[in-house]
C-alpha cells in the first residue's frame, strides 16, 4: 500500500490562515500595530530573489509589513552589519532574514554577519544563542531554525506520535541537520545523526521510525532502505536531468520518492513539501516575535529596578547626596519604563532625549493619572515645592510600587547663578546628576536663546534695510536672479497667499503687489519682541540699539528679557508636535504694520529657521531621581513671567508609558495663583489633559511669614518666630494657606495639602495646619519628612493622592475664552488673587484695543505678576484685600497662544543680588568635578 502524502502546501495554508487571524487579534489590541520583517539580500542572486519573492507574498497574505533591503555587491562586511545594526534598533521590525549565500564580490563573515542579528529578531533561528537554546531545550525562549520547525509541523500532522520513537537525521548542517535533531530529541525521541562518513547508512536508516533526510544528494535514500509503515520528510532540493521538460531538468529530493513511498507510512513530496513549510514558519516566528514584542511593551508593564538609599543624618549638603548614589546608565531606564532603543538620542550615560514617534507608537494606550504640584504663595523660606514633587514620585514608585514619572522644568541658569539656586529638588528628594540638572542640560535654553535673538536680529534688520531702499530694490533683494531667474522661497509662497496673492512666478506681480510684499512696513515702536539672555542682568532691562555710524541713525529703546520667558520657551512647553511648533513658531507677532496689521515670524521668512533651530529641543529630557525613578525634565517657563509649566509633549509621553494604574506628577510654578491657575487655564486647555489631583506645599515657617511674621534677611539667623513654637502666628498665616485652597477648589479638582516638615516644626504646628486644611475642605492633610527621608517620608502623600485621584472630580476652566480680555483679566484678579477690580492703564487699554481689532480676543491670558503676593505688591503677604490690580501693559504671545498682562512693575528679566550663588561655583581641575552648587 503507497504511503499517504503529506502535503506542504495544505498544511502551510492552514498555518497562514492561523497566523492570519493572530495578526487580526493584534491589530484589535493595538491598532496601530503591523508585524515588521526586513529580508536583507546582498548581490542579485536569481535564486535569491525568487526565495525573497515567495516570502513576501506570504508575509503580505497574512498581515506583516514586510520589508526587501538590497545592498549592492560591492557591499562589504561592515556595510552588512551596519545595516543589521540599523534594523535592530528599529522597533518596528519584528523579524530579520539574512538571505543566504551573500552574494559580494568583497569576502564577508557569514558567520559574524548571521550572529550580528538580533536574537530576539532572529527569525530564521540561526544566530548562536538560538541555537544555543534549541540544544539545551529552551524552546520556548527561542526561535528555531524555519526548516526543522516545518518539519516538526509535518510530523505532528500525521497524527504519530514522537515521543519514544526512533528518529534518523540525515544531515548536519546549521540550518537544517542540527537543528532537527535537536527539535526531535526534546520531543523525546531518540535520534541517530547520520551523515557522509556514517558506515552503515542503510541499516540505520532501516531502524528509523521517523526519518528526515537533508543531505543536498539527488535521490540517495532508496526505498528498500526504509522502515515499513516510517514517516519521511524530505528537505532536499535537487535539480536532474530530465528531457522531458521544458528547461531539460526536473527537481527531486534526496529521497527517491517512487520506492520510498511503497514503503512509507506517510511521506512527502518534492516540491509540494518541506518548501512551503519553510516559508510558513518563517511567517510563524515573525507573529511570534511580534508577540513576544506585544506581551513585553504592555502599558505600565514595567520591569524597573530602584535605588536604596543610605540616610545620612545630619542630611548633607545636596551636592554631596547627589555624588553618593550611582545613578542607572540612562538608557537601562528607558528599557524598563518602556522606551525603545531607537526612540532614545543618548547625552552620555545620565541623560538622554527621548524621540517623538514614541507618541504614535503609543497613541492607543490609555493614560495614567495626573497630578500637579502647586504651593502657597512663596517665601524667602522655601516651601520645597520641587523637593516635594520628586519626593512624592520616589514615594509612589520605590515605596508603594506604582508605574510614575516626575515631569518637570528645566532650570534657568538665572537662578542657578543667581539667588533662589537650582530647581533639582533637594536633600534626599532629588533629580540626578545635580550638576548635569542644573547646566546646560541638553541645550534646549541655548537653542531658545539662539533662536529667540535670530528673530531680534531679523525685526531690525529688516526695517533697517525697508527705511534705506525702494520698493524696487528691497524686492529684488528678496527675490534674487539665480542663474537668470527670481524664483520665490516656500515661506514667501506663504506670505504672498497670506496677502491673498495667488502668484507663484516673481515676474508676474503688479508694482502694488510688489509694494505689498515686500514691505512690512513696521512700526518701531509696536515692536515688543525682545532680546534673550539666560542671566540675571538688571541692567538689560531697558537699553538703546543702533548706536553704531553703520545704523544711520537707526536707533530704538529695547530691552532684554530672560531667556525663559521668551515666546518660544512658551510654544516648547504648549506644543504637541513637531508639526505643531512649527505652526506656532510661524505664528509668533513680533510687531504691527503701521496700517495695524501683526507681524509675523512668517512674514520676516524666518520661521523656518526657528524650527530648524528648534528640532531637538523639541524633545523631552529623560533623567532619573536618587531612588531611580524616571523624570521628564522639559521647558522651563517662569511662572510669574511666562505660564510656568513643562511641557505638554512631556507630560502626554509619560501618561501613556505609566499606563492607567500609574501617575505623572508635574509641577506648577511659584504659588497656586500663578502657576497653578495658569496650568489649568492655558496648559489643560491646550493638553486636553485633565488632573485627577492637586497636591499643595506648605511650610509651617511659611505660613508663619504670611502671618505676619518679620522679615527674612539673607545670611543671617532666622528669628526666633520661626524656630519656636507660635499657634498664633501660624493661624494667621493659614489664611494664605485656606486662599490657595479655594483657589484650587475653582477648577473642580480635589486638593491634598503636603505640609513639608522642618525639625524646628513642633507637633502642635503641624497638627494645626492639617486641621486648619481638612477644615477649608482639602480632601485631606498630610506631613511629610521626604527632604531627610526621601521618598519613605511621602508615603503617606502618595497614599493621600492615591485615594483622591479615585474621588469624584468635576473639572471647569475659569473663564470662557469667548469674553472681552478685560473681563478675563478681572475674573483672575478677583477670584484668584481677591482684588477688588482691575485698572487698566492707558498702554494696556490700547492693546486690549489692538489685540482685539487683530482677531487675538479669544486668547487665555497669562498674568505677569510678582509671585511673592496673592497681590502686586510683594511685601503684601497673607491675603490682601481691599486692592485695585493694575495693568500696565499687556503682550501677545500668538504662536505659544495667549495674552501676558503686566501688573504693576514686574519686570522681565531679573537682577542679581549683593552676593550671588555664583560665588560658591568652582570647578575642581584634577576631577572636573563642580563644587559649590547647593
Amino acid at each position: 500500500m503507497s504511503a499517504q502524502i503529506i502535503s506542504g502546501k495544505e498544511v502551510s495554508a492552514q498555518v497562514r490562515e492561523r497566523l492570519k487571524k493572530d495578526v487580526e487579534q493584534m491589530k484589535l489590541q493595538d491598532p496601530n500595530f503591523t508585524p515588521g520583517l526586513v529580508v536583507l539580500q546582498v548581490g542579485d542572486r536569481d535564486d535569491s530573489n525568487l526565495y525573497i519573492s515567495m516570502k513576501l507574498k506570504a508575509a503580505a497574505e497574512i498581515g506583516i509589513n514586510a520589508t526587501h533591503m538590497r545592498l549592492p555587491q560591492t557591499a562589504t562586511e561592515e556595510e552588512v552589519l551596519h545595516s543589521i545594526t540599523e534594523v535592530n534598533e528599529n522597533s518596528s521590525v519584528h523579524g530579520l532574514i539574512v538571505q543566504l549565500p551573500l552574494d559580494s564580490v568583497h569576502k564577508i563573515n557569514i558567520e559574524k554577519v548571521t550572529n550580528a542579528v538580533a536574537p530576539e529578531k532572529d527569525v530564521d533561528g540561526l544566530t548562536s544563542i538560538n541555537a544555543g537554546k534549541l540544544s539545551r531545550g529552551d524552546l520556548g525562549d527561542c526561535f528555531i531554525p524555519c526548516t526543522p520547525n516545518g518539519c516538526m509541523e509535518l510530523i505532528r500532522q500525521t497524527g504519530v506520535s514522537v515521543a519514544g520513537k526512533k528518529a534518523v537525521v540525515i544531515g548536519r548542517s546549521k540550518i537544517v541537520g542540527a537543528p532537527m535533531h535537536d527539535l526531535l530529541l526534546w520531543n523525546h525521541a531518540t535520534v541517530t545523526t547520520c551523515h557522509s562518513k556514517t558506515t552503515d547508512l542503510p541499516g540505520e536508516v532501516s531502524r528509523a521510525d521517523i526519518l528526515v533526510v537533508g543531505m543536498g544528494k539527488a535521490e540517495m535514500v532508496k526505498g528498500e532502505w526504509i522502515k515499513k509503515g516510517a514517516v519521511v520528510i524530505d528537505c532536499g532540493i535537487n535539480h536532474v536531468p530530465d528531457e522531458s521538460k521544458a528547461s531539460g531538468k526536473r527537481v527531486v529530493g534526496d529521497v527517491h520518492y517512487a520506492s520510498a513511498k511503497e514503503q512509507a507510512g506517510f511521506i512527502t513530496p518534492v516540491p509540494g513539501g518541506v518548501g512551503p513549510m519553510t516559508v510558513a514558519m518563517l511567517m510563524e516566528n515573525t507573529v511570534l516575535s511580534a508577540k513576544r514584542f506585544l506581551e513585553s511593551h504592555q502599558p505600565g508593564k514595567w520591569n524597573i529596578s530602584y535605588t536604596r538609599l543610605n540616610l545620612q543624618k545630619p542630611v548633607p549638603s545636596d551636592i554631596v547626596i547627589s555624588r553618593s548614589c550611582v545613578p542607572k546608565p540612562i538608557d537601562c531606564l528607558a528599557r524598563e519604563v518602556g522606551v525603545l532603543s531607537d526612540e532614545l538620542e543618548l547625552y552620555g550615560k545620565t541623560k538622554a532625549k527621548v524621540q517623538l514617534s514614541i507618541i504614535k507608537r503609543l497613541q492607543a494606550q490609555p493614560d495614567g493619572k495626573y497630578v500637579v504640584v502647586t504651593g502657597i504663595t512663596p517665601t524667602p523660606l522655601g516651601e520645597g515645592k520641587s523637593t516635594t514633587t520628586i519626593g512624592l514620585v520616589q514615594a509612589l514608585g520605590a515605596h508603594m510600587k506604582l508605574n510614575v514619572f516626575a515631569c518637570v522644568r528645566q532650570p534657568s541658569q538665572g537662578p542657578t547663578f543667581g539667588i533662589k539656586g537650582g530647581a533639582a529638588g533637594g536633600g534626599y528628594s532629588q533629580v540626578i546628576p545635580m550638576e548635569e540638572f542644573n547646566l546646560h542640560l541638553t541645550g534646549d535654553i541655548h537653542a531658545i536663546t539662539a533662536a529667540n535673538n535670530l528673530v531680534a536680529a531679523a525685526v531690525d534688520a529688516r526695517m533697517f534695510h525697508e527705511s534705506t531702499q525702494t520698493d524696487k530694490a528691497l524686492y529684488n533683494r528678496l527675490v534674487p536672479l539665480n542663474g537668470g531667474q527670481r524664483k520665490f522661497s516656500p515661506i514667501q509662497i506663504n506670505r504672498l497667499k497670506k496677502l491673498g496673492i495667488e502668484k507663484t512666478d516673481p515676474s508676474t506681480l503688479t508694482e502694488e503687489e510688489i509694494t505689498r510684499f515686500a514691505r512690512l512696513d513696521m512700526d518701531p515702536s509696536s515692536v515688543t519682541w525682545q532680546r534673550v539672555l539666560d542671566t540675571n542682568d538688571r541692567f538689560l532691562r531697558k537699553i538703546t540699539i543702533g548706536q553704531s555710524p553703520t545704523e544711520k541713525g537707526f536707533t530704538r529703546e529695547a530691552q532684554f528679557d530672560i531667556t525663559v520667558a521668551s515666546e518660544i520657551m512658551a510654544v516648547l512647553a504648549l506644543t504637541s508636535s513637531l508639526q505643531d511648533m512649527c505652526h506656532r513658531l510661524a505664528k509668533m507677532v513680533v510687531a504691527t504694520s503701521r496700517g495695524g496689521q501683526p507681524i509675523t515670524t512668517e512674514d520676516l521668512g524666518v520661521s523656518g529657521a526657528l524650527a530648524v533651530l528648534m528640532k531637538d529641543a523639541v524633545k523631552p529630557n529623560l533623567m532619573q531621581t536618587l531612588e531611580g525613578t524616571p523624570v521628564f525634565v522639559h521647558a522651563g517657563p517662569f511662572a510669574n513671567i511666562a505660564h510656568g509649566n513643562s511641557s505638554i509633549l512631556a507630560d502626554k509621553i509619560a501618561l501613556k508609558l505609566v499606563g492607567p494604574e500609574g501617575f505623572v506628577v508635574t509641577e506648577a510654578g511659584f504659588g497656586a495663583d500663578i502657576g497653578m491657575e495658569k496650568f489649568f487655564n492655558i496648559k489643560c486647555r491646550y493638553s486636553g489633559l485633565r488632573p485627577h489631583v492637586v497636591v499643595l506645599v506648605a511650610t509651617v515657617r511659611a505660613l508663619k511669614m504670611h502671618g505676619g511674621g518679620p522679615t527674612v534677611t539673607a545670611g543671617m539667623s532666622l528669628p526666633k518666630e520661626y524656630i519656636e513654637e507660635n499657634l498664633e502666628l501660624l493661624e494667621k498665616g493659614c489664611s494664605n494657606m485656606r486662599k490657595q485652597i479655594e483657589n484650587a477648589q475653582h477648577f473642580g479638582v480635589p486638593v491634598v495639602v503636603a505640609v513639608n516638615a522642618f525639625k524646628t516644626d513642633t507637633e502642635a504646628e503641624l497638627d494645626l495646619v492639617c486641621s486648619v486644611a481638612k477644615a477649608a475642605r482639602a480632601f485631606d492633610a498630610v506631613r511629610c519628612s521626604h527632604w531627610a527621608d526621601g521618598g519613605a517620608g511621602a508615603v503617606a502623600l502618595g497614599q493621600a493622592v492615591q485615594r483622591a485621584s479615585e474621588a469624584p472630580s468635576k473639572f471647569k476652566f475659569l473663564y470662557d475664552l469667548e469674553l472681552p480680555i478685560a473681563d478675563k483679566i478681572r475674573i483672575i484678579a478677583q477670584k484668584i488673587y481677591g482684588a477688588d477690580d482691575i485698572e487698566l492703564l492707558p498702554e494696556a487699554q490700547h492693546k486690549v484695543e489692538l489685540y482685539t481689532k487683530q482677531g487675538f480676543s479669544k486668547l487665555p491670558i497669562c498674568m505677569a505678576k510678582t509671585h511673592l503676593s496673592l497681590s502686586h505688591e510683594a511685601d503684601k503677604k497673607g491675603v490682601p484685600t481691599g486692592y485695585i490690580l493694575p495693568i500696565r501693559d499687556i503682550r501677545a504671545s500668538v504662536g505659544s497662544g495667549f495674552l501676558f498682562p503686566l501688573v504693576g512693575t514686574m519686570p522681565t528679566i531679573p537682577g542679581l543680588p549683593t552676593r550671588p550663588c555664583f560665588y560658591d561655583i568652582d570647578l575642581d581641575p584634577e576631577t572636573e568635578q563642580v563644587n559649590g552648587l547647593f
